[in-house]
């Protein structure tokens, strides 16, 4: 293992798509969504010990999660517990930890991650991240995992990249979220990827470009390098993190930046952004079914996705396409074609009957 790399793990998000599973106090990378006994947060941390120790990797999260992530991670340590205390999206959290780890190692090289994706093939993953582990160290480079899309989906931004004979390639501009036309002609291109929120840098580049391209950003963070790694950091982060820009990575630097490039993978990776994503990768009945127990007895059901608490048995018969999800105050039955509104109709039922259901 190379004492050079490090790695950041985001998970400070709501998942309010996975409403009503996934609620404020207790979101989706803290679930075992899959139903194998672990959550997303915990196969992310422990696919990152296969490249680097666990002092050596920190998990930023929102200060109200601090004591989920130290429950599900017996081996983190607690310094290595980023929290923000303030949601101002991924460019200052990622400031933030990366003048940390500069100051414990300038020769840093972090791989920044979402903690609620799903990767099924593992080893293809971790020979890509090592390859850009390789490019950042040797070049002056923003590096993204690029994943190669599987169908023209409209749910990600995508990435044009220059085509050549090298792994690793030039990167020609980021894409919005394309109409489902665009997105038919980017896969046939053969030159886009989605976006997946895989990041791999030096801390050296990184800084460098927050200097260039977001110097209000880089200006507060560099201030706290007298309190980064003493007992003044955290009153430091809680007094000036929330007033940092509210922008994303994306657009603070890597849309402006002209050192960006990706990687094309095919790791079998999902987002796991929706419940139909979750039913597209899970395992499923011969009815084309997922479910989350062995006490759910179904008849004359196809296609849906139900999860229930572990005690709970239920018989259901005649849906076809839905979500079914009972989180014991909460019980949602949806069509799963129209669950781009389940996020508006967790607002609506928090509007009308109050925050604890949100």
């Amino acid at each position: 293992m190379n004492k050079d790399t490090y790695v950041l793990i985001m998970a400070g998000g709501v998942g309010s798509r996975f409403w009503p599973k996934s609620r404020n106090q207790f979101p989706k990378q803290f679930i075992d969504i899959l139903g194998i006994g672990k959550s997303l947060l915990q196969l992310t941390y422990e696919r990152f010990l296969k490249i680097c120790p666990n002092e050596q990797i920190f998990v930023l999260t929102n200060e109200s999660y601090a004591g989920l992530v130290a429950d599900q991670l017996s081996g983190i340590l607690k310094e290595n517990i980023l929290l923000e205390p303030s949601r101002n999206n991924t460019a200052p959290c990622i400031a933030y930890a990366t003048y940390k780890i500069a100051q414990l190692n300038p020769d840093a090289n972090i791989v920044v991650a979402p903690s609620d994706h799903l990767i099924l093939k593992e080893d293809v993953f971790l020979d890509k991240i090592q390859v850009a582990l390789g490019f950042s160290t040797a070049n002056d480079a923003l590096l993204t995992l690029g994943i190669s899309p599987t169908r023209p989906d409209t749910g990600y931004g995508y990435i044009k990249y220059q085509d050549g004979f090298e792994e690793v390639k030039k990167v020609d501009a980021f894409m919005e979220k394309p109409v489902l036309a665009k997105a038919e002609e980017y896969l046939a291109s053969g030159d886009y990827v989605w976006n997946a929120g895989i990041f791999i840098w030096s801390a050296v580049s990184l800084k460098k470009a927050f200097e260039k391209y977001a110097p209000e950003i880089a200006t507060l963070f560099e201030s706290g390098l007298p309190c980064y790694n003493t007992d003044r950091e955290s009153e430091f982060i809680n007094t000036k993190y929330p007033t940092s820009p509210n922008i994303s990575i994306d657009y603070a630097i890597l849309e402006k930046a002209n050192n960006v490039y990706t990687i094309p993978a095919d790791i079998g990776w999902s987002d796991l952004g929706t419940w139909a994503s979750l039913h597209a990768v899970g395992e499923k009945d011969m009815a084309n079914n997922m479910i989350n127990l062995n006490k759910i007895h179904l008849k004359d059901t196809s296609n849906c996705i139900i999860h229930l608490p572990k005690d709970k048995a239920a018989v259901i018969r005649g849906l076809d396409n839905y979500i079914v999800v009972d989180d014991g105050e909460v019980l949602l039955i949806y069509p799963k074609t129209e669950e781009q509104e389940i996020k508006q109709v967790a607002k609506d039922i928090v509007s009308e009957h109050g925050s604890k259901y949100a």
